[in-house]
């Protein structure tokens, strides 16, 4: 379906870590604790959402298919990862390969959707509280969440389709960790190779600049509307449900524009992989730790789902 079989290449080299030989132990306990960590902090944000009622709104509606894609997206790179850091020789099949972009780009753009969703819910309660219970009705909350995941899915077969109907001809190394789209398009062969690397470029650096916008445009009404409110109180108190999301944002969107819209130019490989653990690893690592500590109704709520349970003598 993808194409793979058009190539004279059947399998990839990872190089990624491998020029760390030393850190690669290093690198395989660090990234192992902080998938972990990834792992256990969104899974507790769900429960924590599922088991305490008053959570149960489309904000946090939100939270939890945030996490869920966050956790598909690291367990789409990630495992593989950490498996090449122990092994002597990476090598990943031409169709193992496909599978892993194609699901890295749809879980990494249903994150950017759900992100500009999460936006636009703010939005509405801050703007129009009075319509927010129509607008946010649970089956408009649902169609939200569903096309998140319809257009993640419709980038990652784009971009994957695109990429993998090229012709590989060799060599066969990949400089990075994971089949990242750039690495890959130095190693295809083929008069359309410049037309695809600009078609992929421009359809990935709109989608994201264009949920990046549409955050941006929900943010300026809020801004807009919280300066209208009378009280420093009523401000601080309407402000605070948007903190944990900016933060989670300018993360988000603050990395993949390192990786994305870093300018062309001689770079080394050492670079280009460490500099690819910040959108993989890292991003996902910070997002449960944000919205966790800088959300007091999702800390509160974890306090008394699972601190009780530990120490209910002490409550």
């Amino acid at each position: 379906m993808l194409g793979v079989n058009h190539s004279a290449v059947s399998e990839f080299i990872l190089i990624g870590f491998s020029t760390f030989p030393q850190l690669q132990l290093m690198f395989f306990l660090l990234f192992l604790l902080m998938y972990l960590f990834t792992l256990l902090g969104n899974l507790l944000i769900m429960a924590t959402i599922w088991s305490e009622r008053s959570l149960h709104t489309p904000m946090y509606l939100f939270l939890c298919a945030l996490s869920i894609s966050e956790i598909l997206y690291t367990f789409a790179i990630i495992p593989r990862m950490l498996v090449d850091l122990l092994s002597t020789r990476s090598v990943i099949a031409l169709a193992a390969c496909a599978s892993q972009m194609f699901f890295s780009f749809t879980f990494g753009f249903t994150h950017s959707f759900l992100l500009t969703v999460m936006g636009y819910d703010r939005y509405v309660a801050i703007c129009h509280p009075l319509r927010y219970n129509v607008l946010m009705s649970p089956q408009g909350c649902a169609h939200l969440v569903t096309w998140s995941w319809i257009g993640g899915a419709i980038m990652g077969m784009v971009v994957t389709t695109a990429i993998f109907n090229l012709t590989f001809c060799g060599p066969n190394e990949i400089h990075h960790f994971a089949c990242h789209v750039p690495p890959l398009l130095k190693l295809a062969c083929g008069a359309n190779v410049p037309a695809v690397a600009k078609g992929v470029g421009l359809v990935c650096i709109t989608a994201l600049l264009g949920c990046f916008l549409l955050i941006l445009l929900s943010y300026a009404f809020i801004v807009a509307a919280i300066l209208k409110i009378p009280s420093a109180e009523g401000r601080h108190k309407a402000f605070s449900t948007c903190a944990s999301h900016l933060t989670v944002v300018i993360v988000h969107y603050g990395f993949a524009s390192v990786i994305y819209l870093k300018p062309k130019g001689p770079q080394s490989l050492e670079g280009d992989t460490l500099m690819g653990t910040t959108y993989t690893v890292l991003t996902p690592f910070l997002s449960p730790i944000i919205f966790s500590l800088r959300n007091k109704e999702l800390k509160n709520a974890m306090s008394k789902t699972f601190l009780s349970k530990l120490g209910p003598e002490k409550l």
